[in-house]
């Protein structure tokens, strides 16, 4: 299909696929034929190149706390509402990748919530059940994707909301390592844990969108050098909570369903260790349960401040909890966090992926309703520690419950070590045999990631420095420069005879 057979396929679909609760505003028809007119006319010109885009001619979202210039940004609150100058750093890149966006995505109101039912624009349904939960706070995002509105969606990610709302729906949920894709251009929710997320429904289609997105961001060198990190092709070391710190809230069919995907692991060379998960949970209870609360009301203070009464009720009422602590209590959480962080840290010297289920449960919209703050919480059980921790995260789907509803695992590492999960991920979600997203097609076969474990990281001086003579000698075996560092300053090299 050419890019214009793409957007008249889209523009051909129901008014109800382009319109609230999923989408909070759309792309106009003009706009977006001319952009596949752009697209078409590249491929004319220069096939090959075309073609070379990663993402040549594919459709996307972006959930509407992220920047697009001509549309405006709501994050879910019409009082909020403001008209941005220019596209968040992330969706310029997509765009120069030959991506076509669509429009914007629906979502808790501030990226509050892991539930998504909290915003004026409307519950955002489940991809399954219209009755259930989609997952917030990235609901829009989730649901497009899975119900194959269009091939991937960008969401952010603080708390679990790129996580949750893909095991509700289905598909995969890629959590990058903080500042591996650039936040500038989105809407702050806890500025010093943000990420943007991916929703695709494949690990191979997420994994693309990464490897774009992450040119444009403010990673540090050393981060990028991680990314090196050898694939787990072999034996290797699997965490997993106890049994009996497993909490499901009595969901019997989500338990054996994580069970069944540690076995699936086991298959592909993993040895389990059960570990001491209240640590984590203690990080967890540290994001909304304390301090960092606060930073949710930095992000917006000044129109908190002057329209609190324009928030959801629920949102405003977590916003508001941040008065409730001083500047000293915010500097000693965190410490504490800071603490822990290097306690935890040691783990992943004799471990390499820890496994834990996505979400526990999940519940119709009419028991988050009677319940909105309990039954959130339950919600991120097992994703409120990952940012706090500066970990990466990719969650896929695990299987289906009995009633039909689809559910997730996590497989989460230290920072850097997305491309190493995601390798992982993808043998994953193949052995789990589910269907794409709710679009009932078969999973594709899964794609060869770049290997990795041929690869040694050598850190270099002398002659074989980048611009010297010698540096020939590395590039001619396919040695790239992957990050810079500087020598102590006492370090000296002598010239022998």
């Amino acid at each position: 299909m050419r890019p214009t057979d793409v957007v008249e396929a889209w523009l051909a679909r129901p008014q109800a696929d382009r319109a609230a609760p999923i989408w909070i505003a759309i792309v106009g028809a003009d706009a977006l034929r001319e952009r596949a007119r752009e697209l078409d006319a590249m491929l004319a010109a220069d096939p090959a190149a075309a073609l070379a885009l990663p993402l040549f001619g594919a459709l996307y979202a972006v959930k509407d706390n992220i920047d697009v210039a001509g549309l405006p940004t709501t994050a879910a609150c019409p009082a909020f509402a403001y008209e941005p100058e220019a596209s968040a750093a992330v969706v310029t890149a997509l765009d120069a990748a030959g991506a076509i966006l669509v429009g914007k995505t629906n979502l808790d109101q501030f990226a509050t919530g892991l539930v998504g039912t909290r915003s004026p624009y409307g519950a955002v349904p489940n991809a399954f059940d219209p009755a259930y939960v989609s997952g917030g706070s990235s609901s829009g995002s989730a649901v497009a994707v899975a119900r194959g509105l269009v091939h991937f969606a960008l969401g952010t990610d603080t708390a679990g909301s790129g996580r949750v709302p893909a095991a509700l729906n289905n598909i995969v949920g890629w959590k990058p390592t903080r500042e591996m894709i650039s936040t500038t251009g989105v809407v702050p929710a806890c500025r010093s844990l943000d990420c943007v997320s991916i929703f695709a429904l494949t690990v191979a289609d997420a994994a693309r969108v990464f490897a774009v997105a992450r040119t444009t961001g403010v990673a540090t060198e050393l981060r990028a050098c991680a990314l090196d990190r050898p694939f787990l092709r072999g034996p290797f070391n699997l965490a997993v909570p106890r049994d009996e710190q497993l909490e499901f809230f009595g969901d019997t069919g989500s338990a054996g369903l994580f069970a069944y995907g540690v076995a699936r692991l086991e298959t592909l060379g993993a040895t389990t260790q059960a570990i001491d998960f209240a640590p984590m949970r203690a990080v967890a209870a540290m994001l909304y349960e304390g301090a960092h609360v606060a930073e949710r009301h930095a992000g917006i203070r000044a129109f908190f401040d002057a329209h609190a009464d324009q928030l959801d009720p629920t949102v405003r009422g977590i916003v508001a909890n941040a008065h409730g602590y001083s500047a000293t209590d915010v500097f000693t959480a965190a410490a504490t966090v800071a603490g822990m962080k290097a306690q935890l840290d040691a783990m992943w010297d004799h471990i390499d992926v820890l496994a834990v289920p996505t979400i526990p449960t999940t519940y119709p919209i009419a028991a988050v309703n009677a319940d909105p703050v309990e039954l959130n919480r339950r919600l991120g059980t097992y994703t409120n520690f990952v940012n706090l921790l500066d970990l990466a995260a990719i969650a896929v789907p695990a299987g289906f419950r009995a009633d039909g509803m689809p559910m997730g695992i996590t497989l989460i590492g230290p920072a850097g070590s997305d491309l190493m999960l995601a390798e992982l991920a993808q043998r994953l979600h193949a052995a789990a045999s589910v269907p794409l997203g709710a679009l009932g097609m078969p999973l594709p076969p899964p794609e060869r990631f770049v290997a990795r474990a041929e690869l040694a990281q050598v850190a270099v001086v002398g002659a074989q420095l980048t611009g010297l003579p010698l540096n020939r000698e590395l590039t001619a075996r396919g040695a790239r420069l992957v990050c810079r560092a500087c020598t102590a300053p006492r370090y000296q090299l002598f010239a022998l005879p």
